[in-house]
């Protein structure tokens, strides 16, 4: 949803106080993203779990959901931002700061119903013209994900297809691994 054609600066719209759900300026306009619903909301939390815990104590990288991004032109809010540890602007105290000025390395952005492909394929191709290695489109409805790397056309991955991971990460994961964790019923 298009909240307002913006006459403001990407500065004066980081002075501006954060809404639920997150709004991002692109291209000059504020758009708000859409509320989360069940289906996303499980796949980002199990799919930042999973990554955070195969990277563990190593310091590899990390997953960061709904973080603003501010790089660019742009602040998006992806789904999933993930950082090479070393890549990560931690502060003088050694904490996560408030502000990543930066594009992430990985970005994953999840569809929800409601969600235009096309607005969510531009986000990602922002950010890989911007220094991102990795993109992934996931689709909860037709359980595909779409990956994108820089300078290469989308590859489609569906069923027993291995999705790529941002290396380092030590992840094995395929799209029905992915989509099996949307399976929380036991009986079901």
């Amino acid at each position: 949803m298009t909240l307002a054609k913006a006459s403001l600066t990407l500065a004066e719209f980081l002075e501006r106080p954060e809404t639920e759900p997150a709004s991002e300026y692109i291209d000059g306009e504020i758009l708000q993203k859409p509320v989360p619903k069940g289906k996303h909301s499980h796949l980002k939390l199990s799919l930042s779990l999973a990554i955070n815990q195969v990277v563990g104590n190593a310091k590899l990288a990390y997953a960061l959901p709904e973080l603003r991004c501010s790089f660019g032109d742009r602040s998006i809010v992806p789904d999933i931002a993930v950082f090479e540890w070393a890549r990560i602007p931690f502060d003088a105290d050694g904490e996560v700061p408030d502000d990543f000025l930066l594009p992430p390395d990985w970005i994953i952005e999840i569809l929800s119903p409601d969600q235009s492909a096309n607005r969510v394929t531009q986000k990602i191709l922002y950010s890989l013209q911007h220094g991102t290695k990795l993109g992934w489109m996931v689709d909860p409805h037709d359980r595909s994900t779409l990956v994108f790397v820089p300078n290469q056309l989308p590859t489609f991955f569906e069923g027993s297809d291995r999705l790529p991971v941002l290396d380092p990460i030590p992840l094995e994961l395929t799209c029905e691994q992915l989509f099996g964790w949307l399976k929380m019923n036991p009986a079901g």
